[in-house]
């Protein structure tokens, strides 16, 4: 998985593999998952990112055992 955030336009890309993308939905208005050729999710977008999280430039992260 990987995790980009870009703050010239305020986009945070979390990418689950790195299957080439062939189509892109927005689901809801901001969020846009991106699809392999199978229809699985490969990848989301998420705009404006700063208006939903306090500190898009710092990520936690943990694992639920």
């Amino acid at each position: 998985m990987k995790i980009i955030y870009s703050p010239d336009v305020d986009i945070l890309r979390i990418r689950f593999n790195a299957a080439p993308i062939e189509e892109s939905d927005e689901e809801k208005p901001g969020l846009i998952l991106d699809y392999d050729k199978d229809g699985n999710i490969v990848g989301m977008e998420i705009l404006r990112v700063s208006q939903h999280i306090e500190q898009p430039q710092a990520v936690e992260y943990s694992v639920a055992i």
